[in-house]
C-alpha cells in the first residue's frame, strides 16, 4: 500500500542556528492515527508545518499521497487540513460564516450540507449563527477543527489539539477524531499527553532533540519496550528478602509484605517459574500474584532518558 504521506531525510536548521530537525524519515499510511509524542521544542511543530507548506525544509523532502509539497503545493494543500496549536481566530465572524470562508479558500462550491453535517459532528450547530468572539475555549477549539475539515481534505493535522482543554472536553475530542478516521480521514496528532496517544493511537512516533527515535504500532511498541513485573504476596511479611533470591534483584516493599520481580517479557526463559519454586522452597508463603506491564509513559520516558 502506498503512503499517504512520505518524509525522506527531511532536515530544517533556522536562521539562528538552531536544528529543529535531522535527517527524519517517515512514512504514514492512508487511514491510520499516527501520535508524535516529544517534549517542549522536540521538532514536532516544525515536522507538520513543512509537510502542511508552512514553512520550507533545509533539505530532504516530501510527498502527500504521491505529489511533491513543494512542485505540486496547491494539489497537496488541498489534501490536508490542519488544525494549529494556537487559536487563530477573527473576533467578530459568525461560526458558519467562518467555516464558508475557509472552504472557498480552496476552491470547493458551496455545500450547506456538509458544513451542516460537520458543525452537527462538532456539537457546534446551535452557536453557527454566533460571533467567534462569544465562544469559549474548548469550542474556538472545535471551530478550528472545523475550518480545517471544510474543504474536506483526507489527511488531518492536529497540533497539540487538546491543549488546555478539560478533561470531559478531552475524551470528546478522542471520540472525534476516532469517528474521524472510520470515515477515512488520516489522522496525525502532536501531544505531550501520554494518555492520548495510548487512548487513539494506532501508532506512536517519539522526537526528541529534533530526532526521531522510532515510530511503531503501540500495541508492539508496549510489548517490546515494556518490562512486567510479577508481584508476590507474601502470607507473612518479611525484613529482608532472603538471599537464595539474590538472583532475581527482587524488591521488598515497605512493609515486608511483597516482592517485586521485573523481567522482559520478550526473553523465551523469564525466570518467573524458577523465582516461584525458589520462594517456596525458602519457606515463604504466597497469599497472592499478580502482574503488571509497563504504561508508554514509563517507555516514554526511559526512552528519553536514554537518549540524554
Amino acid at each position: 500500500m502506498q503512503s499517504i504521506v512520505s518524509v525522506t531525510n527531511l532536515s530544517k536548521t533556522y536562521a539562528s542556528g538552531h536544528p529543529a530537525l535531522k535527517d527524519v524519515s517517515l512514512d504514514i499510511a492512508p487511514g491510520e492515527i499516527l501520535a508524535l509524542l516529544g517534549p517542549n521544542g522536540a521538532g514536532k511543530t516544525t515536522l507538520i508545518s513543512i509537510i502542511c507548506g508552512i514553512v520550507n525544509a533545509s533539505s530532504g523532502s516530501v510527498t502527500v499521497d504521491g505529489h511533491d509539497i513543494v512542485a505540486d503545493y496547491r494539489k497537496t494543500r488541498s489534501l490536508i487540513g490542519l488544525v494549529p496549536q494556537e487559536l487563530t481566530l477573527g473576533a467578530f465572524d459568525t461560526v458558519w460564516n467562518t467555516l464558508c470562508f475557509s472552504r472557498g479558500l480552496f476552491g470547493k462550491k458551496p455545500n450547506p450540507a456538509y458544513l451542516e453535517r460537520l458543525l452537527k459532528e462538532l456539537s457546534l450547530w446551535e452557536k453557527k449563527d454566533s460571533a467567534l468572539m462569544t465562544l469559549s475555549g474548548g469550542m474556538k477549539r472545535r471551530v478550528l477543527i472545523g475550518k480545517a475539515l471544510s474543504h474536506e481534505p483526507s489527511i488531518l493535522f492536529l497540533d497539540e489539539p487538546t491543549a488546555g482543554v478539560d478533561v470531559v472536553l478531552r475524551k470528546d475530542m478522542w471520540a472525534l477524531v476516532r469517528r474521524l478516521r472510520e470515515s477515512g480521514v488520516t489522522i496525525i496528532l502532536t501531544t505531550h499527553y501520554i494518555e492520548e496517544a495510548e487512548a487513539i493511537a494506532d501508532r506512536v512516533g517519539v522526537i526528541s532533540g529534533g530526532e526521531l527515535l522510532l515510530v511503531d504500532d503501540k500495541q508492539a511498541l508496549m510489548h517490546k519496550l515494556g518490562k512486567r513485573q510479577l508481584i508476590v504476596e507474601l502470607a507473612d511479611a518479611v525484613s529482608a528478602v532472603p538471599d537464595v533470591l539474590a538472583p532475581w534483584a527482587l524488591q521488598l516493599s515497605g512493609d515486608g509484605s511483597r516482592l517485586v520481580y521485573t523481567y522482559d517479557p520478550r526473553n523465551s526463559n523469564t525466570g518467573v517459574s524458577d523465582l516461584l519454586q525458589a520462594i517456596r522452597e525458602a519457606g515463604l508463603g504466597v497469599k497472592d500474584l499478580q502482574t503488571t506491564q509497563s504504561s508508554l509513559e514509563e517507555i516514554f520516558v526511559n526512552l528519553l532518558q536514554a537518549k540524554l
